[in-house]
């Protein structure tokens, strides 16, 4: 249900297809060293992905990583009320409806853990993306900005990605440059976290990248 990539750091994927396109989507599931769990982009929550997150402890924090991935964030807050619920602050107008106790900001220590890192990818104003350092395991957490796709049973899907040129490798799609306003400011963003210590790379959609991500994530994001 849930597999381990180091000792506290864990995902769950679970099919997942919109307008068409086959992606796939993927939560992480982190342990922190202070106690609790941190959610990032939950998934579809069903008895048995319930019974093996509460295995691994108390869920202190659920993420919604951007704008886009918020749709069983509502269904989990419900179950978990006394987890804080950590969002873009643009997803309170598009979802009234959820709850949202924190308004993840640049400055702000998420959840107030010395275990994770934040930045927005400034420049995509409409994505409102945030990015995640897992310090303990040197893992980046992409959500949309990026996909590492290498096999699809979609005709649709493997073609826009090889037409994007972001068919197996981590690389973002023309959706994501489309939607860049400040080219400038993602730059500066993709140089800051290409400061950070990490080494593996799990993005939402397509394969995790156990090592060599920093380089990966230079050449996808060359274009810039």
């Amino acid at each position: 249900m849930l597999r381990p990539l180091s000792e506290d750091l864990f995902i769950k994927d679970v099919p997942f297809r919109v307008s068409g396109f086959v992606l796939g989507a993927r939560m992480t599931v982190i342990r922190l060293s202070e106690g609790g769990l941190w959610l990032h982009s939950p998934v579809k929550l069903d008895a048995e992905t319930r019974s093996a997150v509460d295995a691994l402890g108390p869920v202190r924090f659920l993420v919604a990583p951007n704008v886009m991935h918020h749709l069983w964030l509502g269904d989990w807050a419900a179950a978990y009320p006394s987890a804080k619920v950590l969002a873009p602050a643009g997803l309170r107008k598009k979802r009234p409806d959820l709850r949202i106790d924190v308004e993840l900001s640049d400055v702000m220590d998420v959840g107030q853990s010395p275990d994770i890192e934040l930045l927005l990818a400034h420049g995509i104003p409409k994505f409102e993306e945030f990015v995640f350092l897992h310090r303990p395991s040197r893992t980046l957490l992409l959500t949309d900005v990026a996909f590492n796709i290498h096999e699809s049973s979609s005709w649709l899907t493997r073609n826009y990605l090889k037409l994007c040129g972001a068919y197996g490798r981590l690389a973002p799609t023309w959706v994501l440059k489309f939607m860049v306003k400040d080219k400038a400011a993602l730059r500066a963003w993709r140089d800051r976290v290409l400061s950070w210590d990490f080494d593996r790379v799990v993005p939402c959609h397509g394969r995790v990248l156990e090592s060599g991500g920093r380089e990966a994530l230079r050449e996808g994001f060359a274009w810039l």
